[in-house]
């Protein structure tokens, strides 16, 4: 049973961002406050990435936890209202990621992911491991 009524539920969901998240303005300004520069949401790569670091030839998505599928989060969990539904919306979700990853790591770039939970919890680590898997 879900918490608010539909139209309340209807105007939360109608409000969540695709672009410019919170997790992801996080990840930016870790990102340039350390020295990194980057575009933003290049439409002419697969999947659109939030963050382009042309000089390292990566790309880096933020997904947010419940929207991809973070099966090892609290967040990452089939809602138990119209199951049917999310289970298959979110299952598409994850299989096109897959396929964008795959589309950019065949045109040579380093693709790397980073979820809402990593840079809520620990913003720090994730711009360390980050840094980890860049070819400097």
């Amino acid at each position: 049973m879900d918490i608010w009524s539909k139209k309340k539920r209807s105007e939360v969901m109608s409000n969540i961002r695709s672009k410019d998240t919170k997790p992801e303005k996080t990840l930016r300004l870790l990102l340039h406050r350390s020295g990194f520069r980057f575009s933003l949401h290049r439409k002419d790569l697969p999947g659109n990435p939030d963050i382009v670091m042309k000089k390292y030839n990566t790309v880096i998505f933020v997904h947010g936890c419940f929207w991809h599928y973070h099966k090892e989060c609290i967040d990452g969990k089939i809602p138990k209202s119209n199951t049917n539904y999310w289970q298959k919306k979110l299952t598409k979700t994850v299989e096109r990621d897959k396929q964008h990853q795959r589309a950019l790591r065949e045109l040579g770039w380093n693709v790397i992911i980073i979820w809402e939970c990593e840079i809520e919890n620990k913003p720090s680590e994730t711009l360390l491991n980050i840094r980890k898997k860049l070819v400097i």
